[in-house]
């Protein structure tokens, strides 16, 4: 079976159920750039994107949600296509750069496939051209999976368990501590036994900031008690003073972990927080491939590895990367990106490599808005499905229009 084409095509629709457009998101994570006063002043519109990105975004004309997201698909000389997404539009005009390179190969040759990108792409071992190169390893998966009419999980050796449970990820609730308190329940209630919570600020916040992220903190152990998980992201925005002050409060609210406190590039100073810290400390989400990996892993930086699927090289690497994390006895939880690559991935793994999948709530809402029947969780946990490939299928119903960003024709 040979790969014959490829495209990557634009879809929209309107994500209905909300009154006023622009309370989708509630409240943003803190970002590097809070460091500048321009920046903290910016609100939860930070994560509502254009339609450049994959993100929900407010048309004003209309005042309603629009979602934009863009699909890849692999085409073959059997008739099989391989359905990877979704990615934003400049991340999927880098696949056009990338997959033209394999037309006229053999789609099922997933490892040779993933060299011949990774070699010929000596300028993106890292960043969005590994996240286009991600996109495709995923599609080459899904389609695979189509071929051999079985789950891409069962192909990878799986799976260990029928179910996987997943956390709450909180992205975007409001972090007013009665709020925090109202939705951290409200979790708990709907079966999942753990929650992320993001905290809202750095250090150029100062002390009232510091002293919000621990109303936040204390909001949730407060809501879900004492025997249950919580972690907290601090998504790369903290410097190593700062989280060495943070650090020793926040573990008075007993965090499975602290993630990504500081910048991806200060490998030493994560290292030294992992080795003082009386708190687990997760990372890797923004690092990419086995390598970077490899090199967090070797400097004992890490507690828990978070790669992402759809970022660090797809399904092909992420295999890798867990084999890594099981020969130095560190868990590897996926970025929740994708929760259908991730899905199959997780299944795949030891219960002690992969013990667990994050499951951003709001985020899809949107992310998953074009999926018929996505990964969702009931009850804390997300079941298996004997779908061929990784179970994208798109919904028409709600596609409204559509684009072609990129194609081999």
């Amino acid at each position: 079976m040979k790969i014959t084409g490829y495209e990557c095509v634009e879809l929209t629709g309107t994500l209905e159920g909300y009154d006023d457009a622009r309370t989708f998101y509630e409240e943003r994570l803190a970002i590097p750039l809070d460091v500048y006063d321009e920046f903290r002043s910016i609100g939860a519109e930070y994560l509502m994107g254009t339609d450049d990105v994959m993100t929900p975004y407010v048309d004003e004309e209309r005042d309603e949600i629009r979602v934009t997201q863009t699909y890849l698909r692999l085409e073959t000389d059997a008739g099989i296509e391989g359905v990877a997404g979704p990615i934003d539009r400049e991340w999927a005009r880098l696949v056009d750069s990338v997959a033209s390179l394999l037309v006229g190969r053999d789609a099922l040759a997933t490892e040779k496939l993933w060299d011949l990108m990774y070699r010929n792409e000596i300028h993106g071992r890292k960043g969005k051209t590994m996240k286009a190169i991600s996109a495709i390893d995923c599609a080459l998966w899904d389609l695979k999976g189509k071929y051999y009419d079985e789950p891409v999980y069962r192909l990878l050796g799986g799976p260990t368990r029928t179910e996987i449970p997943a956390y709450a990820s909180m992205l975007g609730y409001s972090v007013d501590p009665a709020d925090v308190r109202e939705r951290a329940t409200t979790m708990k209630a709907a079966g999942y036994d753990a929650q992320k919570w993001f905290f809202r600020h750095g250090p150029g916040s100062g002390t009232d900031g510091l002293e919000q992220n621990l109303e936040l903190a204390e909001a949730a152990r407060n809501a879900v008690g004492d025997d249950y998980d919580l972690m907290f992201d601090c998504w790369m925005s903290w410097t190593r003073s700062y989280a060495e002050r943070a650090i020793p409060k926040l573990a008075d609210y007993d965090p499975r972990w602290i993630e990504e406190p500081v910048h991806p590039d200060r490998l030493d100073q994560l290292a030294r927080l992992r080795e003082t810290s009386h708190v687990p400390i997760a990372g890797g989400e923004h690092e990419y491939t086995r390598w970077g990996i490899h090199q967090l892993l070797q400097r004992e930086a890490l507690d828990v590895v978070q790669a992402d699927t759809f970022w660090a090289g797809g399904i092909t690497e992420l295999q890798r990367i867990c084999t890594l994390g099981s020969a130095h006895d560190v868990p590897v939880i996926p970025h929740g990106h994708s929760v259908s690559a991730n899905l199959h991935l997780t299944a795949a793994q030891s219960p002690a490599v992969s013990p667990i999948l994050e499951y951003l709530v709001k985020w899809n809402e949107g992310f998953q808005f074009f999926l018929e029947d996505p990964p969702e969780p009931e009850d804390g946990v997300i079941s298996l499905d004997d779908r061929p490939g990784l179970g994208i299928v798109i919904d028409e119903s709600v596609v409204e229009s559509r684009t072609q960003v990129c194609s081999s024709s």
